[in-house]
């Protein structure tokens, strides 16, 4: 069998994820209640055969270094292979930091090199999926191809998130744009791409000596440099069509939605399948406790929480408490936070160790103004709560509002936040940290 090295690249900051990967790496942000979202793409490694993988990391990889540890969960804790965490040689400068995806590889060329691997699987630890790698790989080596793209039919609305391709019928990529403002297609790249090695360790160089002579700019990335490149010196670019369910989960809206297609009787995405499981690093934490009185309808309720209240959709991580009189509705509730007595949360989503007062109001009324700060990010009704925020008694909270992390009951001016208003975190002592997230957060 052909060997193969899968990289997985795991150092975004996801910003369309606003506070939910603000203090965290978007891999490493919560899914499905006991998950994090890097688990789908290590467990498709494991279950496709893959042992050796390296995981590039860099915007704030603690959490991501402490789920991964040496790898034991996904049986990667092995002598040969197995998992490499894989961090920027230097990093004390922004401008030291990965530059682009393909940058990414680059700066571990020399470990690429070390590597006795025929082929090397490019993936994103930002996706959700269950996928066979094997079957991709086949297709790489059938058609001779320099560099295979696992390709998927995305909406035409939400084709400007994606690079959009274009196939012959052989499957040979004729043309490709990153990203479009106006897509012209629906065949969406899956950010997953299989090389031969010595194909990518040439592409990779050829694309630094780019940027070091002017020959033509680049931004080291594979979508928007690395593919195209190729395609101009007439290699052999191919699609491999997948059509199993496949969720980026890149902004609030996806990642809320992908939660609730959990809930239904008739999943798209079937958590419980024995013969592909998704293996994660678990806690030791004792069963979840229902209470007498307690009403659980549609929902994930995860080991450790407490349900002395009422929860309706909703996904809950372990250890959350919904006390007494208490609703939640239509959320995703993070680990260890609680709902104190008499308070409803309507279609919202609360961050770790988030502590919300008694008879209080999240997400209420049917005023839709977008938020201010972030009108692109939070315009669909969806309220966010930041780790470690504690609300106080009483508190109203409206549609489209944030609340930033680490805040104190004495932090709030007032008893009612209104839709599309936001109380911004302690992070934000200075001014010039204020004016730089507004401008971000206005950027789609």
């Amino acid at each position: 069998m052909s060997k193969v090295l899968a990289v997985i690249l795991a150092g975004g900051q996801g910003e369309r994820l606003s506070l939910l990967s603000q203090k965290r790496a978007k891999p490493a942000v919560p899914f499905a209640g006991k998950y994090r979202i890097i688990d789908f793409a290590l467990s498709n490694c494991v279950n496709s055969g893959i042992a050796d993988v390296a995981v590039l990391t860099q915007y704030r990889p603690h959490s991501l270094h402490d789920h991964l540890g040496i790898g034991k969960p996904w049986d990667l804790d092995r002598q040969q292979g197995g998992i490499r965490l894989l961090q920027p040689y230097i990093g004390h400068h922004e401008s030291d930091w990965y530059q682009g995806t393909a940058d990414a590889v680059y700066q571990n060329l020399s470990f690429l090199m070390e590597t006795r691997v025929d082929y090397v699987l490019i993936l994103a630890g930002d996706h959700i999926y269950r996928m066979d790698y094997g079957p991709m790989i086949a297709f790489h080596q059938q058609h001779r191809s320099d560099v295979t793209l696992g390709a998927v039919v995305v909406p035409l609305e939400e084709g400007h998130r994606f690079g959009i391709l274009e196939t012959d019928a052989e499957g040979r990529v004729i043309s490709f744009e990153e990203k479009p403002d106006k897509p012209r297609g629906t065949l969406g790249s899956m950010g997953i791409y299989v090389f031969d090695r010595d194909t990518l360790i040439r592409a990779l160089i050829e694309d630094a000596r780019a940027a070091e002579t002017g020959d033509r700019p680049t931004q080291h990335d594979f979508g928007r440099n690395i593919i195209p490149s190729m395609m101009a010196q007439n290699e052999r670019v191919y699609a491999y069509p997948f059509t199993g369910y496949w969720q980026d989960v890149g902004t609030i809206q996806s990642y809320w939605e992908a939660h609730m297609a959990l809930l239904g009787d008739q999943t798209a995405f079937d958590l419980y399948d024995r013969s592909w499981v998704i293996h994660t690093r678990s806690e030791e934490r004792p069963p979840a406790h229902v209470r007498s009185g307690a009403q659980i309808t549609s929902s994930l309720i995860s080991h450790g929480c407490i349900i002395k209240g009422r929860v309706e959709r909703s996904v809950l991580s372990p250890g959350v408490v919904v006390e007494e009189g208490a609703v939640v509705r239509d959320s995703i509730v993070l680990f260890d936070a609680v709902i104190g007595a008499g308070s409803v949360i309507d279609r919202a989503i609360l961050d770790k160790e988030v502590v919300v007062g008694k008879h209080c109001q999240i997400g209420y009324g049917d005023d839709m103004t977008p938020n201010k700060l972030e009108p692109t990010r939070l315009n669909t009704g969806i309220t966010l709560i930041g780790k470690r925020a504690h609300l106080p008694d009483n508190l109203k909270v409206g549609r489209n509002s944030k609340i930033g992390a680490d805040l104190r009951p004495e932090d709030f001016p007032a008893d009612t936040l209104a839709s599309g208003e936001t109380v911004e975190d302690r992070s934000f002592a200075h001014g010039w940290q204020r004016d730089l997230a507004r401008r971000r957060a206005n950027t789609p």
